[in-house]
């Protein structure tokens, strides 16, 4: 009897993916780097396997300078998308922390391979995930590389905070007045000096707001180009690096580079800083009174702000123009004009205003809207007795009154225009009246 052939026993085809990874980009520009030997490996084994069905595909999915600690990498995320098309029978990989090396990522990971039935395999750990004891096996593992990961962390912040308590750089944006040379603090000179400059003229004036807009006039900006405002200020005036100090959580120690600011400046910029800035402010405002803050526009209609500064012990006022502080000098006809000029200015055209026959008819007429007993000689009488008691007005009480009746000033080449408040000047003459009234009683 005839003994029939036994038919061939088929093997279902397993798609099998590699996957590689490297954390750093040392190397990779080599001919032969470590994602070629990878690869390599995980081929050799597959090949080993052919027998049992198992078939490379022709994708490469490779991570090249990307750390394991997350899942944002290009190749993983293209190997992901191809295992969710059912394009992916087997994830082959070198080691298990090729894949992933957090605990929680890989959990996400097997899931994703579990709900599409793909098998995971490491060619130096052999095991299989869709077994209990492969599960095992590789949490024992992923759990070891964690470990292995968040040492090297703490090793690296070990050193990190050794080296800056040797008061040495490591590393970021430098501060402004210092470059980078040889991975150590060099002081330079050019902006160094603007830096003494922010701290000599913060010891003066006191307001960060008002250095913001000087330093804005003398056109400093930061190495990017950006513009200076109160906050780099304060940020600035606070960098104990200036002093020539490393500071490590909250701790200072004596640093490798060359200092910029004087102890004895740093000290007394600190008193400063340590009073209230709200008390700083008002101290401010009290010592450079502007009259007409908010009331002061250029030719191209940019309003004018107040400014000042001190040379001798003395404190020269201006106004400057917006259009200035944004684009610089040359920007606006009249950029710049002297504080005490332009207010003596406006006071003269406000004192002959206040003789001008139909300004106290105007006065009286808005004044009587709210009390019909004053007369037109009350309006006059109040709007002259504010002509000589101005000089004995207290500056606040001057800024007061000048925002009480002017609306608006428009400064050109020619010279300025005052635009009145009539019913400014209707409230000043019940105030005026009222005054005198209680003064006679």
């Amino acid at each position: 009897m005839t003994k029939l052939p036994e038919k061939s026993k088929l093997v279902r085809k397993l798609r099998c993916a590699v996957y590689t990874r490297k954390s750093s980009e040392d190397g990779l520009e080599q001919e032969f780097n470590s994602l070629h030997a990878q690869r390599e490996a995980c081929e050799a084994y597959i090949a080993s396997q052919r027998s049992e069905g198992w078939v490379l595909v022709r994708d490469h999915y490779d991570d090249g300078g990307i750390s394991g600690g997350t899942l944002e990498r290009p190749g993983l995320k293209r190997l992901l998308e191809d295992i969710e098309d059912g394009l992916v029978d087997v994830v082959v990989v070198y080691k298990i922390d090729r894949l992933s090396r957090s605990l929680a990522d890989f959990a996400k990971l097997v899931e994703v391979f579990d709900r599409n039935s793909v098998t995971f395999v490491s060619v130096t750990q052999s095991f299989n995930t869709t077994t209990s004891m492969g599960r095992l096996t590789l949490n024992i593992l992923l759990s070891f590389a964690q470990f292995e990961r968040e040492v090297t962390a703490e090793r690296i912040r070990d050193k990190v905070a050794a080296s800056r308590k040797k008061g040495m750089w490591m590393g970021g944006v430098p501060p402004y007045g210092y470059r980078v040379e040889n991975r150590k603090l060099v002081v330079n000179e050019e902006a160094a000096a603007h830096v003494r400059w922010i701290f000599a003229r913060f010891l003066e004036i006191g307001s960060c707001t008002e250095l913001a807009r000087e330093v804005g006039t003398r056109g400093i900006r930061t190495p990017r180009g950006n513009r200076i405002d109160k906050k780099y200020l304060y940020r600035m005036l606070s960098n104990r690096a200036y002093i020539g100090e490393a500071v490590h959580k909250g701790e200072s120690y004596p640093g490798e580079h060359d200092a910029i600011i004087d102890r004895e400046v740093w000290d007394k910029v600190h008193a400063i800083l340590q009073e209230s800035p709200r008390k700083r402010a008002a101290r401010t405002r009290a010592d450079t009174p502007a009259l007409l803050k908010g009331l002061l526009f250029g030719p191209d209609g940019a309003a004018f702000s107040p400014t000042h500064t001190r040379k001798g012990g003395r404190l020269y006022r201006y106004y400057v123009s917006q259009t200035v502080l944004k684009h610089g000098a040359g920007s606006c006809p009249v950029g710049r004009v002297p504080a005490g000029e332009i207010e003596a200015a406006v006071i003269d055209q406000l004192r002959a205003v206040f003789r001008q026959p139909e300004i106290v008819a105007g006065t009286w007429k808005a004044a009587r809207i709210q009390d019909e007993e004053i007369t037109e000689a009350d309006a006059r009488t109040a709007l002259q007795q504010l002509e000589p008691l101005w000089d004995e007005l207290f500056p606040a009480e001057q800024a007061r009154i000048v925002q009480l009746l002017v609306e608006r000033v428009d400064i050109g080449i020619d010279g300025l225009s005052v635009r009145l408040r009539m019913n400014g000047l209707d409230g000043l003459a019940r105030e005026m009246q009222a005054d005198a009234l209680e003064k006679a009683a």
